[in-house]
């Protein structure tokens, strides 16, 4: 079994920024989604375990960043030009027997999932 532990969320005014992190030990590929109220949980960015690979959901390419510190067993999401659009909870997610530079989009590729963390963005 593997656990994930998720911080860093909070609330912010909109252009701020927010740093999410999920602890995590293994050779893993990772991921952030997000789940707003009301919708269906989406994928926000993913990681090889290598960390050479990423991959980001068009809404927030260019304002988010996904990285990794092996060494640590830290995932990473910074979060830049926050918008109230970006409201929901972040959820880190895991897939363990990987190649290490490959990266997954889908939440059925992924086996083991954070309890996640709420992101509000005030307009």
């Amino acid at each position: 079994q593997v656990q994930l532990v998720e911080s860093g969320g909070g609330l912010v005014q909109a252009g701020g920024s927010l740093r999410l992190s999920c602890a995590a030990s293994g050779r893993y590929a990772m991921g952030w989604f997000r789940q707003a109220p009301g919708k269906v949980r989406e994928f926000a960015a993913a990681i090889s375990w290598s960390g050479i690979r990423t991959y980001y959901a068009d809404s927030v390419k260019g304002r988010f960043t996904i990285s990794r510190d092996n060494a640590k067993n830290t995932l990473y999401l910074q979060m830049n030009s926050l918008k109230p659009e970006d409201t929901a909870v972040y959820y880190c997610a895991v897939r363990n027997g990987v190649s290490p530079d490959y990266y997954y989009t889908q939440t059925g590729e992924y086996r083991y999932w954070g309890q996640g963390t709420q992101v509000t963005v005030s307009s």
